[in-house]
């Protein structure tokens, strides 16, 4: 008679803790879905908001100041080397002008390579300036509108243009789908409009 009381006992204890997790588990979408959540897409904002737009037009302004400024570089080094071809090799003047052209290759070279760099620093240290923004005005606007949670939605352009653009893709797009969520992105945009002038390298 213990024995089947114990057993009957033990059962009863399954089927609660059974029905225990069952309820948890149905519960827990319920919560979920009265979640509030945001959307931004960081590409939509970089593209639209005034500041990047100007960043922009000032880089290719300035690119092309600096390509003129290579262009002129490399114009006279061609110059110099058909100028060597006319004097005859182991003279003092072939050596003189040898010796300029190879300072002039040597700071053509530099030059485009600083140049490179350069821009390379001043895009990084530009989307540092504007993502922090960014991320500080979807903190406000989140915590304004209630929201727990903002994630970053921007959807991949197909077809890709490479097998690595494809492969970043896949690493960084998470959010596949956000239907009835809260869309902060022209929001922030405008925000981000609001301080144009004061977002400087």
């Amino acid at each position: 008679m213990k024995t089947k009381t114990v057993v009957l006992g033990g059962l009863i204890c399954a089927v609660v803790v059974f029905l225990g997790y069952g309820f948890s588990f149905a519960g827990a979408p319920a919560a979920a879905s009265n979640a509030k959540v945001g959307t931004v897409s960081i590409r939509d904002i970089f593209r639209d908001c005034k500041a990047n737009i100007n960043y922009r037009d000032r880089a290719i302004t300035e690119q092309n100041r600096r390509n003129a400024e290579l262009d002129a570089l490399e114009k006279k080094v061609a110059a110099d080397e058909a100028g060597l071809k006319a004097l005859k090799p182991g003279s003092s003047d072939y050596m003189k002008q040898y010796e300029a052209l190879i300072n002039e290759q040597a700071q053509y070279e530099a030059k485009k390579q600083f140049l490179t760099q350069q821009r390379g620093l001043e895009d990084r240290q530009w989307t540092e300036v504007l993502y922090k923004e960014v991320l500080r005005i979807t903190k406000e606007l989140a915590q304004k509108k209630g929201l727990e949670m903002v994630m970053e939605v921007d959807e991949p352009v197909f077809p890709m243009a490479s097998t690595d653009e494809l492969m970043m893709a896949l690493q960084t797009h998470k959010v596949l789908y956000s239907d009835g969520c809260v869309s902060l992105t022209a929001e922030v945009v405008a925000e981000m409009d609001k301080i144009e002038s004061k977002l400087k390298l």
